[in-house]
């Protein structure tokens, strides 16, 4: 693969055969009949337009499997809203005078720069498909270290020499550079490590083997230090094809982390989720962020008064005689002490008013798209925000 290409597969594989939903698809109240394509465009945006829950674009696409590769979608094509069976179908024409003809997305191995409209922003998340960003605990440990850098360097960059103990019996030439990040934690038990991040210095290719080898940084994204770690450089292809759809089962899970630090997250940013593929999540998997209702304190409210059951009768014979009398007046002497007790923490314990504590409900503040999942977590792209979210908000089904 050349790297100056990104090789993409584009989705859109409508899946003839896959089952059909039971409930309706509902289009976007505000839906044009018709919308043509501008550079720019991803085909989340326009189905966005034309949907209200745009991860289900792929079943407005109609089906025409006797028309070769006609998904492309370029700018400058139009897209026209039809109806069949009193279903809404999208079809495309085609610009430049060319025959309309029915969306029937498939794979198709392209480069980028023709990629006319990716599924979601690629530039986004390219740097997250073509390196591994999560480690266990002890492989990086494990892994053969940056020594010393030559002529005495403190830090290195792109084209310095760097020379690397515990390569061994290691067969590959090229090399990536990582530094261990923040583990990532489990938000219902603290002490539970899920993975580590880890963190891309850049890239190094084997000039020289021995004890201690010797590299050339090819690349790099920050300085490399003394101590960082370097792994075989994978050959393996991320796919970069995504098939928006809701998981297969009930999920639950929260926001443990976002790349960058930042405290609000918005659309576009990439977000950690303490979700993966042991609970069933996949590349394409779309969710629902779910932000907490804030707690606020109503200090208009009053505790209620609990009914007094306790009362006496003027009339011995209803109140059951002397025994009867007795009792009675020892409940209401009781519900008396109970409310004087109760009278005293309201007013001489302010801070205690537990009852004018409120939790708001929670207000749904977006979805994600997941782009890379490991085993116990995984990568989500924001692909659409109502309001800006926070680490540890709740992610499920859409």
């Amino acid at each position: 693969m050349s790297k100056r290409k990104l090789v993409a597969l584009i989705i859109c594989t409508a899946l003839c055969s896959g089952p059909v939903l039971a409930d309706t698809l509902a289009l976007n109240p505000d839906h044009p009949q018709t919308y043509t394509v501008v550079r720019g465009d991803t085909l989340w945006d326009i189905s966005a337009r034309f949907l209200r829950e745009p991860w289900r674009w792929p079943e407005i696409w109609e089906d025409n499997p006797q028309v070769k590769n006609p998904h492309l979608i370029f700018p400058g094509d139009e897209l026209v809203l039809v109806y069949r069976a009193g279903e809404p179908r999208l079809q495309v024409r085609r610009a430049g005078g060319r025959p309309t003809v029915k969306l029937s997305p498939e794979v198709r191995e392209v480069a980028l720069s023709d990629l006319a409209v990716p599924t979601v922003p690629i530039d986004a998340i390219q740097q997250f498909l073509s390196r591994p960003r999560v480690v266990g605990a002890r492989e990086l440990e494990a892994a053969p270290y940056v020594l010393s850098l030559e002529k005495e360097r403190l830090i290195g960059g792109a084209g310095h020499k760097v020379y690397v103990r515990g390569l061994g019996a290691e067969s590959a030439t090229r090399f990536t550079v990582y530094r261990q990040g923040a583990p990532y934690r489990n938000p219902d038990d603290p002490e539970e490590v899920l993975g580590y991040e880890a963190i891309h210095i850049g890239d190094a290719v084997l000039e020289r083997r021995g004890d201690p080898a010797t590299m050339v940084l090819s690349r790099t994204n920050r300085e490399v230090l003394k101590g960082d770690r370097l792994l075989a450089a994978s050959e393996e292809t991320i796919d970069s094809s995504f098939f928006p759809r809701g998981p297969e089962g009930e999920v639950a899970g929260k926001i443990i982390s976002v790349v960058d630090g930042v405290t609000q997250i918005g659309q576009h940013q990439v977000v950690v989720l303490n979700l993966g593929t042991r609970d069933g999540i996949n590349s394409g998997h779309v969710m629902a962020v779910y932000q907490a209702g804030e707690v606020i304190q109503d200090t208009l409210a009053t505790l209620p008064e609990k009914p007094n059951e306790a009362f006496i009768e003027m009339d011995p014979e209803h109140q059951g005689g002397i025994d009867g009398f007795s009792v009675a007046a020892d409940r209401l002497v009781r519900e008396i002490q109970d409310t004087v007790v109760t009278q005293y923490k309201r007013f001489a314990q302010p801070s205690r008013k537990d009852y004018q504590s409120v939790q708001l409900p929670e207000e749904r503040a977006g979805l994600v798209m997941v782009f890379r999942p490991y085993e116990r977590i995984s990568y989500a792209l924001v692909v659409d925000a109502t309001r800006p979210m926070h680490i540890l908000d709740s992610v499920r089904n859409p």
